[in-house]
């Protein structure tokens, strides 16, 4: 798909924004959508020299901070110069002077991008198994870095973080449900009273799992890259674990419209997650039961999300994603089940 087909990204809109940050582009751009609908839209963009990634918020039905392309830009130019690999910022458009929305390019990263099950099942068992471990070791080395000095220490307020997450995600429910549903309520007022009295601040990523990382092409044990910021911040970076963990659940692929490889049971469970990741930090989990029920009510939330987008004509065709908010009470029961 070109660029003209598509009206979220147009070749000559991009070429000069690329112009504007003192990029030689060389010859046409060749740009293909290459995932869109859900998150942030993703284009492969091409010239005669160059391969780059550009990505920009969905084309409606937005919730606010929910695709925070500046955001992504700024954790991600942090990050390069510490142990967490990502991809090298290219050019920005802040406020959608060029492109009409926020958009950003960064350098294309080659390697294996595990989303569905039939990726999976291009890895062996070991590879499986050493594609979660990196995955651990990635997110542990993101939440050692020292966020002040990479330049982050304005990039938020750690201070309150989970009560903060848990207010958010109650005031998007009231954006974007699609219907009414009590036990939301129910379960940001049961995580309000429990939120953590004390706890550690790193950055966190926001939206952890395998598909939002590159492995390298020959190793699935090392990840080439960690992708899809937009939702990064300060703050406690045991939401990171919960979330990433609560991922697995074998619902989420419902949310996402195909068989999602992080819910397949080749992976290690909730319980095998979170032991790797103590271990790798040495550090415990705290209130455990609060985080799992946080990372429930913000899936339960963006589920629904996606439906509503969909229905406000913001799904870029996928018809499945007006199905997405069937998975919310399951994710809303599991978040009082695990506070209960």
């Amino acid at each position: 798909m070109t660029a003209q087909d598509h009206p979220g990204l147009k070749s000559d809109d991009l070429r000069r924004l690329l112009v504007s940050a003192g990029v030689d582009v060389v010859g046409d751009l060749r740009i293909e959508l290459i995932s869109g609908g859900r998150s942030n839209l993703t284009f492969e963009v091409r010239d005669d020299v160059h391969h780059w990634v550009a990505r920009r918020p969905p084309m409606g039905g937005l919730t606010p901070s929910a695709h925070d392309m500046n955001r992504e830009w700024d954790v991600t130019s942090a990050l390069v110069s510490t142990a967490v690999p990502v991809p090298a910022t290219i050019a920005i458009d802040r406020e959608g002077e060029f492109i009409g929305a926020p958009c950003t390019v960064v350098e294309f990263v080659d390697g294996r991008v595990i989303r569905s099950v039939e990726e999976l099942a291009q890895l062996s068992d070991a590879e499986v198994t050493a594609s979660a471990d990196a995955l651990v070791r990635t997110l542990a080395d993101l939440h050692a870095v020292d966020y002040r000095a990479v330049g982050l220490g304005e990039f938020g307020r750690p201070e309150g973080f989970a009560a903060r997450q848990v207010k958010l995600w109650a005031r998007q429910w009231g954006i974007v449900k699609t219907r009414e549903m009590d036990d939301v309520e129910r379960l940001a007022a049961a995580l309000t009273e429990r939120v953590p009295a004390q706890a550690r601040s790193s950055i966190v990523h926001g939206d952890f799992r395998i598909d939002n990382t590159i492995l390298a092409p020959n190793d699935a044990g090392t990840v080439a890259a960690v992708v899809d910021w937009e939702m990064a911040a300060l703050g406690d970076p045991i939401t990171d674990v919960a979330l990433m963990c609560v991922y697995r659940e074998p619902v989420f692929s419902s949310v996402l419209g195909f068989e999602a490889a992080w819910t397949s049971d080749r992976y290690p469970d909730t319980d095998g997650l979170a032991q790797r990741y103590v271990e790798a930090t040495g550090t415990d989990l705290g209130d455990w039961d609060f985080y799992l029920g946080l990372a429930n009510l913000k899936l339960g939330v963006i589920a629904e999300g996606i439906t509503h987008r969909a229905l406000a004509g913001g799904s870029s065709g996928d018809a499945s994603a007006e199905r997405a908010a069937e998975a919310t009470a399951h994710f809303i029961d599991n978040g009082l089940k695990a506070l209960q």
